[in-house]
């Protein structure tokens, strides 16, 4: 987990040097963005969103919470815009355009520098405010698709209660790989197999709903930092090549995290402490599918609105849907936003979103031009688990 201060109400702020950042402080709900009235004077994520028309300041919440674009814009005015000398939509195009870039930074944290890249990951968006901002994140990224759970708002809440239980134990165990103990290597891992047990026995949870998974820390000797390689419980039961697979998998995982091994140099590789997660699985609820039906969208269009396109740097009207009326099948073009009570989506006109079979919206890019423009061309089994059989419009 990598977390920064980037969500709704991230206050918008310039530095003595004259750059602009956001966050990490925030207005939090109370009194939160300017925009809601409740005493909040500061610019924020949220002022900026109802500005460049992302929000619809009549139905937030459900339009039991009214939003007032003029608190907003007067923030942004005196905060942002004068200080920096330019306008209001400048200004809160570039408070938009700053947050996501802090966002797909992290998204690097936890991907790049993992050795992972994150084209080959779909995004899944949690938070209220985050659909406003997925697209662009992940146009940012290269990133094709976009998963928004239908519920996004209460997307963490929801996860938290749905975990299952996990505990963490580690046993400091230095040696050099050749030396290696097995007898003690294998009783330190008893040991915390038996602590892990009796701790999720006394959370009520029975024997045959606990796994483990096991790990070492080791690294090349010498160096400062260690890696943290992954093995099997059958690894460790095969004591004569316990050392052999511990090896291997070292130098893979090196490999991948900074993009090099000292495998044909040789060098010798030591471990330091060995580690076991300890998992209890809980009970998960049966989420309910529809099928996929052709459906006229023309019944869930509620209007069309104004909104920032960032690639025109203007504005540009565009249809909005009703996203409590949304059915698996549907299919809606960018540009467009989507409104639920909980939640506002906004489809780049580089995306297209199509509903599926659990109500979710899968977010697909249709084209990115950087230097040249690319045309993405959808292979339909990559997408058979989201929406089984349904056929994209060729569109």
């Amino acid at each position: 987990i990598y977390t920064i201060g980037a969500g709704g109400g991230s206050i918008g702020w310039v530095d003595e040097g004259g750059l602009l950042h956001m966050g990490p402080q925030s207005a939090g709900a109370n009194p939160g963005p300017a925009c809601y009235s409740l005493g909040g004077k500061l610019p924020t994520c949220t002022d900026a969103d109802l500005i460049l028309g992302y929000l619809n300041k009549d139905f937030f919440f459900g339009g039991k919470i009214l939003l007032d674009d003029k608190k907003a814009g007067e923030a942004i005015k005196k905060y942002i815009a004068a200080p920096l000398g330019i306008g209001l939509i400048e200004a809160a195009a570039g408070m938009y355009q700053l947050i996501n870039v802090n966002m797909a930074a992290a998204i690097k944290e936890v991907s790049v520098k993992r050795g992972y890249d994150p084209r080959e990951f779909p995004v899944v968006v949690a938070g209220g405010a985050g659909p406003i901002h997925a697209g662009m994140i992940a146009l940012e990224l290269g990133i094709p698709v976009i998963i928004i759970p239908k519920e996004s708002s209460v997307f963490c809440a929801v996860g938290m209660l749905m975990s299952d239980l996990k505990h963490d134990l580690v046993r400091t165990y230095h040696s050099l790989l050749p030396s290696l103990d097995i007898k003690k290597f294998k009783t330190l891992i008893n040991e915390m197999e038996n602590e892990g047990y009796e701790i999720l026995a006394e959370e009520k949870v029975t024997k045959e709903r606990i796994r483990y998974s096991y790990s070492c820390d080791m690294r090349y000797v010498g160096q400062f930092h260690e890696v943290n390689v992954e093995i099997t419980k059958a690894e460790i039961e095969d004591e004569g090549n316990i050392t052999k697979n511990l090896e291997e998998r070292f130098h893979q995982t090196h490999e991948s995290l900074y993009g090099y091994w000292l495998k044909e140099e040789g060098n010798p590789i030591e471990i330091l402490n060995l580690r076991i997660v300890s998992i209890g699985e809980t009970k998960k609820p049966q989420f309910r599918t529809s099928s996929y039906q052709e459906k006229d969208i023309s019944r869930v269009i509620k209007g069309k609105r104004r909104v920032y396109i960032h690639e025109n740097k203007d504005f540009e009207e565009v249809k909005v849907y009703d996203g409590m009326e949304m059915q698996p099948g549907i299919q809606v073009f960018g540009p467009a936003i989507i409104e639920q009570v909980n939640t506002t989506v906004f489809i780049l006109p580089e995306y297209d979103i199509i509903c599926d079979k659990y109500g979710n919206y899968v977010m697909y890019l249709i084209f990115v031009q950087r230097f040249s423009l690319m045309i993405y061309y959808f292979d339909y089994k990559l997408f058979d688990n989201l929406v089984e059989n349904y056929k994209f419009d060729p569109k």
